[in-house]
């Protein structure tokens, strides 16, 4: 996979809520290691899409926002944007949360009667 990094100095950009991990942890027992990617694209490309990792093929056109340490998953999960959507974001903290609902059949979680979802708020300003 490629893509570029964040700097390890920034700020946390990403998070999960508590039903979200509880979500990642029953994907990652069935899948193995996850990633998210989110693109800002059509349909539901405002919602992050959890793959397998290295199901989706990241390259110079994406950015690493963060990797989620979730508790009970052995391996970060990395949570990857399309570099241009990260231009219009990029004041952004985002949080991933799980709501009632059918997302993208793309999406591992697509089958669990449940979806993926981001909120967001600006982010704090460096202490």
């Amino acid at each position: 996979m490629g893509g570029a990094e964040m700097p390890r100095a920034e700020v946390s950009r990403v998070a999960v809520t508590p039903a979200a991990a509880e979500l990642i942890r029953r994907l990652s027992e069935a899948h193995g290691p996850l990633m998210f990617h989110q693109s800002g694209g059509c349909c539901d490309g405002s919602a992050p899409m959890c793959y397998p990792l290295g199901e989706f093929r990241t390259g110079a056109a994406d950015v690493l926002l963060g990797s989620l340490e979730v508790e009970g998953v052995a391996e970060p999960v990395g949570f990857w944007m399309s570099a241009e959507q990260f231009e219009r974001w990029r004041h952004t903290h985002l949080t991933v949360d799980v709501v009632p609902g059918r997302g993208s059949g793309f999406s591992l979680e697509a089958p669990e009667g449940v979806r993926f979802l981001i909120r967001s708020r600006l982010l704090d300003p460096p202490g």
